[in-house]
C-alpha cells in the first residue's frame, strides 16, 4: 500500500479587485481570517464586511442592550487594522438567526450594494473538523451566504430589491469558506499576521469573558497556532485555508 498524503492547499486567485465577508458575529472574520484580509488590502483590493448580528448575547456578564454597541465598537476597531472601514450589521439576533428567504434577502442586498467579485464567509457545516459542534448562527449565515451569492444575480427571486434599486449582480464568481475542514486553497499570512492579532486583540472585552489567559498570549498562540498548521499544506508558509466554491 503507498502512504496517502494530504493535498496541498492552492494559492487563491489573485485576479479580483471587491470582496465581501458575510459572518454572523463580531470576531469571526478575527479568528484566522483577518490576515488573509491584510494581505488583500495591502494590495489594494476592497474588503467590505456585513454582519448578521451585533453579538449581543456573547458576553453572560453584560446584557444585550449593553453588549451590542460595545461589541460594535469592538468590530469596528477591528476591521480598522487590516484595512477595512466599510463595516455593515443586518440585525438579526445574537443565537437564534433562523435560516431562510428573509437571510438570504438580506445578504443578496449586500451582495448587490457592494458587487463583489469574492465573497467570503465561515464554516456552515454542522461540526468543525467532526470534533466540535457548530453553533446555529454559523451554519445559517454560511449556507444563506452560500445561496444568496446566486439570489443577488436573479432579478426574479426577490423582485423587491430591484424595486429599491438594487440591481442584480451576477459578478460573484467565488464563496471562500473560512474555518472548512476540507480547505482547497490558501493565503500566505506571513505580511499580515501581526495584524491579525493585534485587529483579534480589539475584542477585548470579549476575550477577557472567554478566557482567563492573557489577551495577547491567547491571540497570538490562537492564530499562530493555526496559521503554522495550514502552512505544512502550502509549502511551509504560514497560511489562511478557504474551501473555495466557483461560479
Amino acid at each position: 500500500m503507498t502512504e496517502q498524503t494530504t493535498p496541498r492547499l492552492t494559492p487563491m486567485p489573485e485576479d479580483w479587485r471587491r470582496a465581501l465577508a458575510v459572518v454572523a458575529h463580531p470576531d469571526d472574520l478575527e479568528y484566522g481570517c483577518s490576515a488573509a484580509i491584510a494581505a488583500w488590502t495591502d494590495a489594494g483590493r476592497e474588503v467590505a464586511y456585513v454582519l448578521a448580528t451585533r453579538g449581543e448575547a456573547g458576553i453572560d456578564t453584560l446584557s444585550p442592550a449593553e453588549c451590542a454597541p460595545l461589541r460594535e465598537r469592538e468590530q469596528r476597531a477591528s476591521a480598522a487594522v487590516v484595512g477595512v472601514s466599510t463595516v455593515e450589521f443586518l440585525d438579526h439576533r445574537d443565537g437564534v438567526i433562523e435560516y431562510g428567504p428573509a437571510l438570504r434577502r438580506d445578504i443578496a442586498a449586500a451582495i448587490r450594494r457592494h458587487r463583489p467579485e469574492l465573497v467570503i464567509t465561515l464554516n456552515h457545516r454542522d461540526t468543525w473538523g467532526g470534533v466540535a459542534w457548530n453553533t446555529p448562527d454559523h451554519v445559517a449565515v454560511g449556507r444563506a451566504t452560500l445561496d444568496a451569492a446566486g439570489d443577488a444575480g436573479n432579478r426574479w427571486i426577490f423582485p423587491e430589491l430591484t424595486e429599491q434599486g438594487l440591481e442584480p449582480w451576477n459578478g460573484v464568481r467565488w464563496v471562500a469558506v473560512a474555518g472548512s475542514a476540507t480547505p482547497t486553497h490558501a493565503v500566505d499570512a506571513t505580511a499580515g499576521l501581526e495584524r491579525a492579532v493585534t485587529s483579534l486583540l480589539e475584542h477585548r472585552a470579549y476575550i477577557e469573558a472567554l478566557t482567563d489567559e492573557e489577551p495577547e498570549t491567547y491571540a497570538r498562540g490562537f492564530l499562530t497556532e493555526v496559521a503554522q498548521s495550514v502552512g505544512e499544506r502550502f509549502g511551509g508558509t504560514p497560511a489562511v485555508a478557504f474551501e473555495l466554491f466557483g461560479r
